[in-house]
């Protein structure tokens, strides 16, 4: 098996942080948080979850740095003070004897630019800010990019249901996928892996799809016009996070649509990185809305690439075309 530790260290890591943010979300997330729109929780999770997933890489691969999306200049300030103590009880959760200034540091190691030399790993420490704070759907997004291609993808999705039919029942699952040798879902708590694959729909009016919540994040009413020239009648499926690519991955929808908002805007390879590899290997396919490969051998960002869609593979060419007739895309 290739990158087998790489792949058991991404998994256990991934593991540790989905217990911190589940414990931060228990505890510090209220009715009160919500009424005053503070995002303290959330803010924690990420830098202890930062912090977890850093502390185990840097043990276990020294010379491998990391693209992660946050930086602990903010809590080294006088005014950050308060918070640092909560994100060092966070991390001590799970890493006892980790003191301040590791905790800091640990943090502070996400900065590295990325690049399409060597390898670098990069981290979501959460990905879907608000799905946190609603206690609705968020991932912890981890990737390993090698030469600019991205080889290993964990998405530890802490909320998502175990069965897509049973939205009521456990919940908390883990996505695993190296290149070259498939896609596979497990529980937070057991070990036993399973194969998962998309859907094998073929026709475009027998799909559904999903989007973002946020209509900051992707557009909704291009989105329906899309459904709409595809043939499409199922109601968009909205969750947060790369939740959306373990959906497609595991055959609860076939067809993921992230629209860009704005002309300006680039997406983060945090943000696709995990999500891309689980859907890829799972037999699914990933561009941006103009079908070019999502490219991660640039930097921190995806600037060469604007939106995402994610299918089955099957749909891939169906659904690209009514994205650029819809964007206008020649």
């Amino acid at each position: 098996m290739a990158y087998e530790r790489e792949r058991e260290t991404a998994v256990q890591a991934v593991i540790d942080a989905s217990k911190l943010c589940k414990a931060v979300q228990a505890t510090l997330v209220s009715d009160e948080t919500m009424a005053k729109k503070d995002k303290s929780p959330v803010t924690v999770a990420d830098f202890g979850g930062q912090a977890v997933v850093t502390v185990a890489l840097r043990r276990a691969f020294p010379n491998a740095p990391m693209v992660g999306e946050e930086d602990a200049a903010d809590l080294r300030s006088e005014e950050g003070s308060s918070l640092k103590k909560k994100v060092v009880a966070a991390v001590n959760t799970i890493l006892p004897s980790l003191g301040e200034d590791q905790v800091l540091d640990a943090i502070d190691y996400g900065v590295f630019e990325g690049g399409g030399t060597g390898r670098h790993w990069t981290l979501d420490p959460i990905d879907g800010t608000k799905g946190f704070l609603r206690g609705d759907q968020y991932a912890i997004a981890l990737a390993l990019i090698e030469e600019g291609q991205v080889v290993l993808g964990v998405l530890g999705c802490p909320s998502l249901p175990i069965d897509a039919n049973d939205l009521s029942g456990p919940a908390g699952c883990l996505f695993v996928a190296v290149k070259g040798e498939g896609a596979f879902m497990r529980t937070l708590d057991d070990p036993t892996e399973t194969p998962i694959s998309v859907t094998d729909i073929a026709d475009p009016s027998q799909a559904s799809f999903c989007e973002s919540v946020e209509s900051g994040h992707s557009k909704h009413d291009d989105a329906a016009q899309v459904a709409e020239l595809l043939g499409v009648t199922k109601p968009p499926f909205r969750i947060d996070s790369q939740c959306k690519y373990a959906a497609v991955a595991r055959g609860d929808s076939s067809i993921y649509l992230r629209l860009p908002t704005r002309a300006d805007y680039q997406e983060k390879i945090w943000d696709h990185a995990g999500g891309w590899m689980v859907v890829t290997e799972a037999g699914g396919r990933v561009t941006d809305v103009a079908g070019k490969p999502l490219d991660f051998s640039i930097g921190r960002t995806l600037r060469e690439n604007k939106g995402v869609v994610a299918t089955n593979g099957q749909l891939h060419d169906a659904v690209i075309e009514a994205v650029r007739n819809v964007l206008g895309i020649k």
